[in-house]
């Protein structure tokens, strides 16, 4: 990435509202495929969604993840599910894992990622989290996904062509010339249920080397990848008991190692790397502090590494950059406006965020951003309103810092 010379550049973590047209096409599309009308909402909705971005001050923009089918306004899941129509080997089931009351249980030295309900976050906040008054997984739509049943293989090819035209055509249209495009990591990947391959990194490195040939068509295209990868952060959660630091380092080692086999020989510069403790609205009490995890993260050869640092359970973690170098010729893309909460935030807070972070790694090396996708989390209003607050007090901050 980039480095800022003379504001703070504004970016975002990917998913946008969809509006009630596109969600409306997509649910059609279930059951009259894709069809021309189909492709050309697509593509207009694209370009007014990257307009709207640059209005509200962002600098570098994305298609809103709208190639990626969002089920209903409420998904907290369409930046992992997208790829089940991109990847060959898979198979449907019936089960929905956000409500697979499944029970898998580590032990020391053998770390194996228990069901959803079973996270021990949704455990000691059980009558929480199964209160459909409290918010916190309220009129999500059920969603079932597949498990592997072959090989792995990449198949988006037409659909990442699609993501990449309407962007670029966004772009062009707004006077814009960088963008990026999500896409799923290999860790998060391999995080669907598993019938074929015989071992985690024999599963690992499948993902890595079918999720590659969309990072490279991406890059190829002169746009930057974002590759999602909360399983770095929120696996810790879904290993019930909760394992040793030792244990969990190994884990996700061996995630970093084969995200880095799938981004051999891409340019560093063109790659950022998302990291997030997930996008439900719980409480997050089990959440692994990202100072145990950083030199994990920043061992993955990107440009810029984009996290939370907004939400009320992570805001404090901007010390670790007191004690943690930033390597030479990368940035970071913290969280300064939070996808956790209706509130929207100030932009002297904003700025206030923004600023923090510049003292720290250098004004040059922080892009501002979201915490975690907007789309599907709040409502649009409230999180176009929140874009607005992130642009804003981007602006104030780069009056002080500049």
């Amino acid at each position: 990435m980039s480095q800022n010379t003379d504001h703070i550049r504004v970016t975002h973590a990917g998913s946008l509202p969809r509006t009630p047209e596109l969600i409306a096409a997509n649910e059609a599309k279930e059951a009259d495929g894709v069809t021309p009308e189909f492709l050309d909402l697509l593509e207009t909705s694209v370009v007014d969604v990257v307009q709207r971005q640059k209005d509200l001050g962002v600098d570098i923009p994305n298609d809103g993840e709208y190639g990626h089918t969002m089920s209903s306004t409420v998904d907290y899941g369409a930046w992992w599910n997208y790829s089940f129509s991109r990847l060959g080997g898979l198979e449907p089931t019936e089960v929905d894992r956000w409500a697979d009351a499944k029970v898998h249980r580590s032990s020391p030295g053998h770390i194996v990622l228990t069901s959803f309900p079973d996270r021990r976050d949704r455990q000691k906040f059980n009558d929480a989290y199964n209160d459909p008054s409290s918010g916190i997984l309220a009129h999500r739509k059920a969603v079932t996904q597949p498990k592997i049943a072959g090989p792995l293989t990449y198949t988006g090819q037409a659909l990442v062509a699609s993501d990449i035209t309407n962007l670029k055509t966004g772009l062009a249209a707004a006077g814009l010339t960088e963008g990026f495009v999500a896409s799923l990591s290999p860790g998060s990947c391999a995080r669907v249920a598993n019938e074929y391959y015989q071992s985690d990194e024999e599963l690992l490195y499948a993902c890595a080397d079918a999720m590659r040939e969309e990072y490279k068509a991406i890059i190829d295209a002169g746009l930057t990848v974002q590759l999602d990868d909360p399983s770095l952060a929120e696996s810790w959660d879904q290993i019930n008991p909760e394992p040793s630091l030792e244990d969990y380092l190994k884990f996700i080692q061996l995630r970093v190692e084969a995200t880095n086999w799938a981004l051999r020989d891409l340019p560093q510069e063109k790659i950022r790397l998302h990291v997030c403790w997930g996008s439900w609205h719980g409480p997050h009490t089990t959440d692994i502090p990202f100072a145990d995890i950083i030199g994990s993260v920043l061992q993955i050869n990107a440009g810029a590494y984009s996290f939370e640092a907004a939400n009320v359970r992570h805001e404090h973690e901007w010390r670790v950059w007191e004690d943690t170098k930033l390597p030479e010729g990368k940035s970071i893309i913290p969280g300064v406006v939070s996808h956790a909460t209706n509130v929207v935030e100030h932009p002297d807070l904003v700025a206030d965020r923004i600023v923090r972070f510049a003292d720290l790694v250098g004004r040059e090396n922080v892009i501002a951003s979201t915490d975690c996708g907007l789309g599907g989390r709040v409502h649009p209003q409230i999180a176009f309103a929140k874009l607005e607050a992130l642009g804003e007090g981007a602006r104030r901050a780069s009056k002080r810092l500049w």
